[in-house]
């Protein structure tokens, strides 16, 4: 008679769990909770910086900086994916393991929730892999598709419904298609029980950084050489721009005619046009946006002609048409040569690699995050597109995340929250040591199981 094997022996994984929303402008990072919310999460700038007077500020230390003129970055993350692991490393040491780091843990005893991009590639899921359990021996590691995480959410709640019962709140939402609109692209994801249905995922290569580089070309050109001053070009992005309804009637709205045949301004042009007052870095530290002031005194401020004692040296910018051509990038990225189509387009296209029983479930739950849907007129202008363009038996209903930014945060904090449902996507060191880096991949990706 042959011997009994024996059981394997229980996992058991730490108390605490530490979820890092790894984007490429932030890093949205903190310990979940038995009632997470959104004071449990921190934003931190992933980048690494140098100022004019070639100090380095790493990750959180960026908040202390003063002076933001020509500020240089380096950001481990390109296109949404981590490539520079040894910038990533200096941003989590300082952030995670100094000893006065903000969110000071010890990886042995601590869980890592880490977010990916869709369709990373399979040689840096590998790299990442190896940085967490053999660089920095965090006890168990799961690496989740961003979008996914927002499955956690109840999203009927979102919409208007009564909140899901206390017994469904660890379960995934059946059917949701998440918009997320962020620094390095936007992606849309269709999600089944909060698996991404992989062959449906669509991208789209445009982000906020292209964005703020598009609007650093239009000043440049028309203002000031603004090259070099990444940081200001994103804070008036962030200020000023706008996604107008009718692109046409705004754009008619501000043209002024030609140099020889002058157009008068027109009564609602106001509405367009306005000023946005440059930091100096002495008496303000960032910039702010005004309504236009079109006299004579206030160009002769600008100028300094006018200082005297006491007198306020403003240097401003007026800015009309670019306040909405810039962020039209999202609907219409042929305007600068690219071949893809818009945002409510690609949703479309995501769909025709769905199943079309699925798609009323899809258009009826449809989720958006990412910081470019904070633009004003954003929402407005996708929900009428996406209306347009999808079956007219299908209901249509989009909601944005109460927080787009920290929103795949929370539901990666919801998820840690159930010890069950942790321990389920959870892969421990020990696990990994015993089966290696690919059959580690395979169980990421749903190919294998334990």
């Amino acid at each position: 008679m042959a011997p009994r094997q024996a059981k394997p022996a229980e996992r058991v994984l730490p108390n605490q769990t530490l979820i890092i929303d790894n984007g490429a402008h932030t890093m949205k990072a903190g310990f979940a909770t038995s009632e997470p919310s959104l004071e449990d999460c921190q934003v931190i700038p992933n980048c690494l910086a140098k100022d004019r007077g070639k100090h380095v500020w790493i990750g959180a230390q960026l908040e202390k900086c003063n002076d933001f003129g020509e500020i240089a970055f380096r950001r481990p993350v390109e296109k949404g994916f981590i490539v520079n692991w040894e910038a990533e490393k200096a941003i989590w040491d300082n952030t995670f393991f100094e000893q006065n780091a903000k969110l000071v843990c010890d990886p042995q005893n601590t869980n890592l929730i880490l977010t990916e991009a869709p369709n990373t590639p399979t040689p840096l899921q590998t790299n990442c892999d190896q940085v967490i359990f053999e660089e920095y021996e965090f006890a168990s590691y799961s690496r989740s598709l961003g979008p996914s995480l927002n499955a956690y959410h109840d999203i009927q709640n979102l919409f208007g419904k009564l909140p899901r019962e206390h017994h469904l709140a660890a379960l995934p939402a059946e059917c949701l298609l998440v918009i997320d609109s962020g620094y390095s692209h936007s992606t849309v994801t269709p999600l089944f029980n909060g698996r991404p249905i992989q062959q449906a995922v669509r991208r789209l290569d445009i982000g906020g950084k292209l964005l703020t580089n598009y609007l650093k070309e239009l000043i440049s050109i028309r203002h000031y050489n603004m090259s070099d001053e990444t940081y200001v070009m994103n804070e008036i992005k962030e200020a000023v721009c706008y996604v107008g309804e009718d692109f046409r009637r705004d754009l008619e709205r501000t043209w002024k005619g030609t140099s020889a045949n002058r157009k008068k301004p027109l009564p609602d042009e106001q509405d367009i046009v306005v000023d946005y007052v440059l930091p100096d870095y002495n008496a303000h530290k960032h910039g702010f946006m005004r309504a236009h002031d079109p006299s004579l005194t206030a160009k002769m401020r600008k100028m300094g002609s006018m200082s005297g004692a006491g007198d306020v040296v403003e240097d401003y910018m007026t800015l009309g048409n670019e306040r909405f051509t810039v962020p039209e990038l999202l609907f219409n990225p042929g305007d600068v040569g690219m071949k893809q189509e818009g945002l409510p387009a690609t949703v479309l296209q995501s769909l025709s690699g769905l199943p079309p029983g699925l798609w009323p479930a899809m258009l009826a739950n449809i989720l958006v995050v990412g910081g470019n849907s904070r633009i004003e007129g954003f929402m407005s202008r996708l929900k009428t597109e996406i209306r347009q363009l999808a079956p007219s038996e299908c209901v249509v209903r989009i909601a944005r995340a109460p927080d787009p930014i920290k929103s795949t945060w929370l539901g990666g904090a919801y998820l840690a929250a159930n010890p069950v449902a942790l321990k389920a996507v959870q892969v421990t060191r020990e696990e990994y040591n015993e089966n290696g880096s690919v059959w580690l991949g395979k169980v990421f990706s749903g190919a294998a199981r334990r």
